[in-house]
């Protein structure tokens, strides 16, 4: 076989009669259900084939330290390292271009080719990597225990950009403050955003320290400067930016999808006391640039072509969308059915060797905007995106107290506290609580994958 075929394209037959594949020509091809989405496809990575995050199906991409950082690809409790695939000639019969971007030490030369490079590279690491591989003795030596490795940051983010799509959250938060009119009238026309803070976003594992602020009680006449007393975590999903778009030049909402590389887990610490008071008149500022953390591994779109779900059901009486954020196509395939947990491991409970517990879980199909809403949006007055921007849903909710999705909701303002096993009760985030974040995707006649944990813990 030449290096540069594919052993995953005879497995086409084996995909379900009537999958997408056969019936969905029309569609872009990182949505389009393929080979390697199989079911039935197995690696030689024997940990891949155990239920666990990192199948086979999976292939996510991230970077690990080294001398230089290099670029990975989970597969079970294994990285198979880009560049030394890449100097090997593995990848062989890919562009060019293809190849120098694996070599590089983070992805955002990768992500700027796009889909038409993305799906022939996936192919080609499902070949490297399937049972059975003539390739194997090659490969073998290019894997590192993911135990060993030292996750870094997977792009260069220059730009992140938060939203507020949930709109179980917006209105679970609003009628904590606005009891009669808990959602503002404009919520359910315009995808409501803010521009965060690139600098300090951290990955998975990197303490978070409390950050000191202006708040002011409700009976004070004038406000304090101290630490924060409301520290609070936000269950998000995030996702980065593939190729972007020339300044001035929207990019519209049938093409949102194909400028989408992948989803991350993302945890958006807010100090709620710090932002209750400097919120107004124009929005978070500090309650929310001190850190915000990322899961290492980025899952890419077409790994989660199976999983894609119709938008959410706006209630009857809910505007459409407006013209440039509706497609019949978004509104089919626009959601991603992920379910969503969040635990809590307390210092005492870790010292007690007490399994974090877990606080919620939720699904993104419960976002009221799609991710190409969100870029579309985000695009329209002719904002240019660039290659690893991040773009972030804000705290995924659903209808059920089980799903709320920070500890604002789900302690009702403090007012509620939360039973911890060791006796302890939270209202809001202590000093050396460890907040973890996991993400998975299921559904019938599929392979499960994962996302991963994005952990921090309280400094």
């Amino acid at each position: 076989m030449a290096p540069g075929d594919s052993g995953c394209k005879a497995l086409c037959r084996c995909m379900p009669a009537g999958s997408l594949a056969a019936k969905s020509g029309h569609l872009e091809p990182f949505s389009v259900l393929n080979a390697t989405h199989d079911p039935t496809l197995s690696s030689w990575v024997e940990s891949a084939n155990l239920l666990g995050d990192f199948p086979i199906q999976n292939l996510p991409f991230g970077v690990f330290r080294g001398n230089p950082d290099a670029i990975g690809v989970a597969i079970g409790d294994r990285i198979l390292d880009l560049g030394r695939t890449a100097q090997a000639g593995l990848l062989a019969g890919l562009a060019p271009s293809t190849i120098e971007a694996c070599s590089a030490s983070v992805l955002n030369q990768l992500m700027a080719l796009g889909p038409r490079h993305w799906a022939p590279l996936r192919r080609r690491i499902c070949d490297l990597l399937r049972a059975g591989s003539e390739y194997q003795a090659a490969v073998e030596p290019l894997l590192v225990p993911m135990n060993d490795a030292i996750m870094a940051p997977p792009a260069m983010i220059r730009d992140y950009t938060d939203f507020y799509a949930s709109i179980h959250h917006a209105t679970n938060v609003g009628r904590l403050f606005r009891p009669n009119d808990p959602l503002l009238p404009n919520y359910r026309y315009v995808p409501i955003g803010y521009h965060g803070r690139a600098s300090s976003i951290v990955v998975s594992g990197t303490a978070v320290h409390r950050p000191s602020g202006q708040s002011k009680d409700a009976a004070a006449q004038a406000p304090v400067f101290g630490p924060s007393r409301s520290l609070d975590y936000e269950l998000e999903v995030g996702f980065f930016v593939g190729h972007g778009n020339e300044l001035g030049q929207p990019i519209p909402i049938a093409e949102a999808g194909s400028h989408i590389f992948g989803l991350c887990l993302l945890n958006d610490w807010s100090a709620r006391d710090i932002q209750s008071w400097e919120y107004q008149p124009l929005g978070p500022f500090l309650a929310k640039s001190f850190a915000t953390t990322i899961s290492p591994w980025i899952v890419t779109m077409e790994a989660l072509a199976p999983f894609r779900a119709p938008a959410f059901q706006r209630p009857e009486g809910d505007p459409e969308p407006l013209p440039y954020l509706r497609s019949e196509e978004d509104r089919e395939r626009g959601g991603i059915d992920l379910t969503l947990e969040v635990h809590i491991a307390s210092r005492r409970m870790r010292e007690s060797g007490i399994q974090p517990m877990r606080l919620s879980k939720g699904n993104s199909r419960n976002l009221y905007w799609t991710l190409a809403q969100l870029l579309t949006h985000h695009s329209s007055n002719g904002c240019n995106l660039q290659p690893g921007d991040l773009l972030a849903s804000g705290t995924v909710s659903g209808p059920l107290p089980e799903e709320r999705g920070c500890l604002l909701e789900l302690t009702q303002r403090g007012a509620e506290p939360i039973d911890l096993p060791t006796g302890e009760t939270r209202k809001f985030l202590e000093d050396g609580d460890e907040v973890v974040l996991r993400g998975y995707c299921e559904r019938e006649g599929f392979t499960r994958i994962g996302f991963g944990e994005c952990r921090g813990i309280v400094g």
